[in-house]
């Protein structure tokens, strides 16, 4: 992961249920937490593009299933604005399996859908599986 700042609207809290982009087994996982997600006293953490998360698997193959995985958020509904005043939303929460952290690289090796630019600038090993950068 580069330390790339993104300005991005938090828009998926802890509890939300997103989609899995990639062909590890996953379908669909629970968010847990948001690693280095800083705030006041006693408010309930959220995500955004291009941010790592914690969570359980919901819905996927039967090896995969309740499992605590690391993924990146790579698609969000919220609608957030771009320095050069583009405002870029996505049509469902979205995120991709990694299986290294250190060195980024997902699990799976594909990733479906369209992937946010912010995600391929501080993931580049996410960047080079998608198909579409929006």
């Amino acid at each position: 992961m580069r330390p790339i700042k993104v300005k991005a609207v938090r828009g998926i809290p802890l509890g939300a249920v997103i989609n899995i982009a990639d062909n590890s087994g996953a379908r669909s996982m629970r968010v847990i937490s948001v690693k280095g997600f800083k705030s006041r006293t006693r408010k309930l953490a959220c995500a955004a593009v291009g941010d790592l998360v914690t969570g359980s698997v919901v819905t996927g193959d039967l090896e995969m299933r309740h499992k605590v995985v690391q993924a990146v958020i790579i698609r969000q509904k919220k609608e957030y604005a771009r320095a050069d005043g583009m405002r870029v939303s996505f049509e469902d929460n979205a995120g991709v399996i990694i299986k290294d952290l250190r060195l980024g690289t997902p699990k799976g090796t594909v990733v479906k859908g369209p992937v946010a630019k912010e995600v391929a600038l501080r993931w580049s090993q996410v960047g080079k599986l998608a198909s579409i950068l929006l």
